[in-house]
């Protein structure tokens, strides 16, 4: 992760009268999360150019994580930021409800990873005519985006494949257990790695390849039948937590553990254990941190009206016992 802490006193002001005409002076106190959408995040009283940042959840250390990098980059912009969330990453209403309120306060960027990007196209649409731009980050926003911070999944998963690789001596047989078959994210984390798989490493041999929905019980069962029907399989990618702590599961069932490698994505409390014990031999995350920074980051340098890339890929790393717990590691990951 880059982050370039940038904290001159310059900034701010040229910001703030640059975006004045735009930048109305925020007027209550910030809410609590879960309140209802009239009192959440309210920005605080200040004259600092105010933006929103709107994430699928908030109480997920994930969201956490986000918050973090956002915040820090609040700070060495000389921006004022709100950070909220709903409940539940299904709650299309009410984060729709929180979008409404947040740019009732004039803000001059907005900062989003939608839960369905059809519900905010019109609010999105209307306030960038009004001259507010807009950055999505994780799940993004679809079109409405002026530019999009996010993993970029196709490299993760190619990074995934060359662990696998250093893992295998470059030579075996290996199994992935997805979680999405349609998701767009969950597809280019299983073709990086089985594209990197059969471009670099001949001798490694792909023998199934599987979606379990994220689900542990489906997951189990998946990985049990793959290693029964392919018993000289040595190592197993899982593309996502539930994928990775179900094939885990399924894994010890059949006593297959220290026999059979395992590799997963992102990370929970289940995951950093079993890391830590040997018993998973690393896994792929994700930089919350990072993304937080750079969504508002790219808002900043929009308003002030500098190139910025239209997608920017925030970043992934290998983590495993070795390094788990490193400083630049440790706060990517969550339970």
């Amino acid at each position: 992760m880059k982050m370039k802490r940038v904290l001159v006193t310059f900034l701010s002001i040229a910001l703030v009268m640059s975006l004045a005409a735009c930048n109305g002076a925020p007027a209550a106190p910030a809410g609590q999360a879960g309140e209802p959408a009239d009192k959440t995040a309210q920005p605080a009283a200040t004259d600092k150019p105010y933006i929103p940042v709107i994430a699928l959840g908030f109480s997920h250390q994930f969201w956490q994580a986000v918050k973090l990098g956002a915040d820090q980059a609040a700070a060495d912009y000389g921006v004022e930021i709100t950070f909220e969330g709903p409940e539940t990453e299904t709650m299309v209403d009410k984060q729709v409800d929180m979008l409404r309120t947040a740019l009732s306060k004039n803000p001059v960027a907005v900062c989003m990873a939608a839960i369905d990007n059809e519900s905010v196209a019109s609010d999105l649409k209307a306030a960038k005519e009004k001259g507010v731009k807009v950055v999505g980050f994780d799940a993004g926003v679809g079109d409405a985006a002026d530019s999009h911070c996010s993993t970029s999944n196709y490299a993760a998963g190619a990074l995934a494949a060359e662990n696998a690789a250093r893992l295998l001596n470059e030579t075996g047989e290996v199994a992935v257990v997805g979680h999405s078959q349609t998701t767009v994210d969950a597809v280019a984390r299983v073709d990086g790695f089985v594209e990197t798989i059969k471009k670099n490493y001949p001798n490694i041999k792909i023998v199934d390849v599987q979606f379990g929905e994220g689900d542990h019980l489906k997951s189990a069962d998946i990985a049990k039948s793959m290693l029964t029907a392919n018993p000289e399989i040595k190592l197993i990618y899982a593309s996502n937590e539930g994928a990775c702590v179900g094939a885990y599961n399924g894994i010890k069932e059949i006593n297959k553990i220290g026999k059979v490698m395992l590799i997963g994505f992102d990370s929970s409390a289940a995951m950093k254990e079993a890391i830590r014990n040997g018993e998973i031999a690393g896994a792929i995350t994700q930089d919350p941190v990072g993304m937080g920074y750079k969504a508002v980051e790219a808002a900043v340098k929009l308003v002030k009206g500098e190139k910025v890339d239209k997608v920017i890929d925030t970043g992934c790393y290998w983590y495993d016992a070795s390094n788990m717990d490193d400083e630049k590691i440790a706060p990517l990951l969550y339970d």
